[in-house]
């Protein structure tokens, strides 16, 4: 045996053996754990749940009385908690078994269990033992007559200490001071003082093996994933606490730290919090479903305004349940609000519209919406959505007040990025700060129930609580800064918890940043910025069944000539009067300058995708929706999706009503009909000569696709009565 081993095994055993017996055998049906509180707290409740998680007795101090104690977030103050407690330990002071830790509640999580905290406590070898921290406060001039320590934290913290009850008794005996004087420092005098600190044999949790103070910490803790648990970890120390305190300006951190923690036993699937706090309206009737204020704003030009204001007609919630509010602000958008108001004016007969000519900012709009629930006893639910929400889970509404929380929101983000409606965390000038997970939560890795200092765009809040907590409070009001900060600021300041579910699929964000109002149909245009919004609104419905049941969805009319489901009705129609409100078609001369390289060699009246700008558009179509669907009928043949000509050609009798028969200078071709045969016009079709074969019935949306140059000569047949349209790419010339 080495040396070493040898001296390591007798230090052990001395450090045993200076330990009491009566430390040896603590129990946790020894342990009280006093707390103060006024009211409960959304931090409070937290503090709750964690302590019946892990089997704490509690006593709570103050429930229901009025604060003298000061500002203790901002200031000094805090000795009505030493008032209260030393009224509460003289019933304890003479049991010398039993073993007392005080701590603050609104800003304190539990890790783990009393047994743990107790073997801890015990090792320690003290009777009374504070936490600690790396600021001296609050008299900096104190510093000096600290002890040194080798490692560690230095200065006493009162949010957390444990000791035995006649010790800690005998301590807090000595208040006589009042109560907005400052816990803090009656207790860091009584530390400082050696006399007292030997006679109590008082110490300080240095290494956070017990107490974990976040302030100046942050950046010392991590959470510690295990597969099923998870745990704060001080990497600096190596020490796993037991109590973690979210002191000073660090609540939001120890909120952060708090998604996880309560639950820390039962981590599994990347779960955030998991209690069961939900209430179900599965069996509840309409009538008696809660009243909700459904709140819309429209504060600047928004793609796919008609989708967005359709889905309000869609929740799955009872619109008699529903109080309808609708702020827009924008000019361009009253012609959608006038449709939608004239379809669906019965579903919201109480609605109130606010339109641009009111000339009301947004900050002043969202107090209006606010306050008229908070001044309806009957509201029980204020929500409040952008017009930048596609909100496409019809449950959403009943999902979110399930979720029972005072202010909760959908996880939404933009399709394809990291850009979301919830920040994870915040920077100390009160801005974006990317949190750990933010990744992990925008991406559905981690699942669950999200405690968060922002939010915007959409969310839930509890009627009840706007006319209590936040009754006196101005929600987005306050010059110089943006409705959704003084939003977030004032929820958080009432310490009011702001949660974001991703427990469910509720829908995306869309991104308006290059919506260009000037174009007649500008959503056409969205197919970079929102692709998936433009895939609803702009391809043919069986478009994706294509790949599932190629049988059904795609038919070989002529040899080697498929047809298949490309656009919707919507963009057939709106690919037409763009068109139109151009107006330029050609003559169908030779002399045109579309015609340089010969590649249209027959002309059409047609006016090419580069003339309304909708090129590049074009060509993202052909890449995402065509390129698949060649790969699937032309087995072998990868396509490059490069196409010079792109065009709308339009057929009249007295215009151009046919083609001569001619090849296509292309790879393949497609052609979708824009408009509908004996409807809108009567004849026209396709006609392949080497085959003798006839397409004379295309479906609006649907695309022809065959090849080009060699193989598919054929001909454009006269269109007798009326105007057909119709969209022709040569792709891969």
């Amino acid at each position: 045996m080495s040396y070493s081993l040898i001296l390591c095994l007798l230090a052990v055993a001395l450090f045993q053996s200076s330990v009491s017996a009566e430390q040896r055998k603590l129990s946790p049906e020894n342990l009280l754990v006093i707390t103060v509180a006024t009211e409960e707290t959304d931090g409070f409740l937290r503090f709750m749940r964690t302590a019946r998680e892990f089997n704490y007795t509690v006593k709570t101090l103050g429930l229901g009385e009025e604060w003298k104690g000061g500002d203790v977030a901002r200031t000094v103050g805090g000795g009505q908690k030493v008032r209260w407690l030393k009224k509460e330990l003289l019933k304890h002071s003479e049991d010398k078994d039993m073993v007392i830790m005080f701590v603050d509640s609104y800003d304190v999580i539990f890790a783990s269990g009393p047994e743990e905290l107790l073997s801890k406590f015990t090792r320690l070898g003290h009777r009374v033992v504070f936490s600690a921290e790396g600021f001296c406060w609050p008299d900096q001039k104190l510093a000096s007559k600290y002890p040194e320590v080798r490692s560690g934290k230095r200065y006493l913290n009162s949010g957390g200490f444990i000791g035995f009850a006649a010790d800690l008794s005998a301590i807090v005996q000595q208040w006589k001071y009042k109560d907005n004087d400052d816990d803090q420092l009656f207790y860091t005098r009584i530390y400082l003082d050696k006399t007292q600190r030997t006679k109590f044999n008082m110490t300080l949790d240095h290494r956070s093996r017990l107490f974990q103070n976040l302030n100046g910490a942050v950046d010392e803790v991590v959470l510690k994933f295990e597969r099923s648990r998870v745990r704060v970890r001080n990497v600096a120390y190596d020490t796993l606490p037991v109590v973690i305190h979210g002191n000073g300006p660090t609540k939001l951190q120890l909120n952060y730290l708090g998604n996880y923690v309560p639950t820390a036993w039962t981590y599994e699937n990347g779960c955030g919090i998991c209690d069961d706090n939900l209430l179900y309206f599965k069996e509840v009737p309409d009538e008696q479903m809660p009243l909700v204020y459904v709140a819309v704003f429209i504060e600047h030009p928004t793609p796919f305004m008609e989708e967005f204001l359709d889905r309000l007609t869609t929740l799955n919630y009872p619109t008699a349940r529903i109080r309808l509010f609708i702020h827009n602000n924008v000019v361009y958008h009253e012609r959608h609000i006038q449709r939608f108001w004239e379809r669906h004016r019965s579903l919201f007969p109480g609605a109130v519209l606010v339109g641009p000519e009111e000339n009301l900012k947004e900050d002043k709009a969202r107090t209006m919406a606010v306050e008229a629930c908070r001044k309806d006893p009957e509201c029980d639910y204020y929500f409040s959505i952008d017009s930048n929400v596609a909100l496409t889970n019809p449950d959403t509404l009943r999902i979110l007040i399930e979720e029972n929380r005072s202010v909760i929101a959908p996880m939404l983000s933009k399709h394809g990025k990291l850009w979301s409606n919830f920040w994870g965390a915040l920077s100390p000038e009160g801005f974006y700060s990317r949190s750990e997970d933010y990744i992990e939560i925008v991406q559905a890795k981690r699942i669950g129930l999200w405690n968060v200092p922002y939010i915007t765009q959409s969310y839930l809040i509890k009627g009840s609580i706007l006319r209590t907590k936040l009754s006196q409070v101005s929600l987005y009001v306050d010059e110089g800064m943006d409705s959704d900060m003084v939003f977030c600021r004032s929820i958080r300041d009432q310490g009011v918890f702001m949660f974001v579910s991703n427990r469910d699929e509720f829908g995306r964000l869309v991104d308006s940043s290059n919506f260009n109002t000037s174009k007649l149909h500008p959503d056409m245009w969205q197919i970079f910025d929102n692709p998936v919004d433009w895939k609803e609104k702009y391809i043919h419905e069986n478009y994706s069944k294509i790949f599932e049941d190629e049988k059904s969805y795609v038919e070989q009319p002529c040899p080697d000539v498929y047809w298949f489901p490309a656009f919707s009705e919507k963009m057939c129609d709106h690919m037409v009067e763009t068109m139109e409100d151009h107006g330029q078609w050609s003559s169908g001369s030779h002399n045109d300058e579309r015609l340089a390289g010969g590649y249209e060699n027959v002309p059409t009246v047609d006016i090419h995708m580069n003339q309304v700008g909708f090129e590049k558009e074009w060509l993202k179509f052909l890449k995402e929706y065509i390129v698949p669907v060649t790969e699937k009928l032309y087995p072998g043949y990868y396509p490059k999706a490069q196409a010079i000509m792109n065009f709308v050609v339009r057929y009249r009798p007295d215009e151009q009503p046919f083609l001569r028969p001619h090849h296509d200078s292309s790879t393949f071709t497609i052609n979708i009909a824009l408009n509908r045969k004996n409807i809108d016009y009567e004849g026209g079709g396709c006609r392949f000569l080497r085959y003798d074969c006839k397409v004379e019935s295309p479906r609006k949306g649907w695309s022809f696709m065959h090849p080009g140059r060699l193989t598919h000569y054929h001909e454009g047949l006269p269109v007798t009565k009326g105007t057909r349209y119709i969209m022709v790419s040569f792709v891969d010339p």
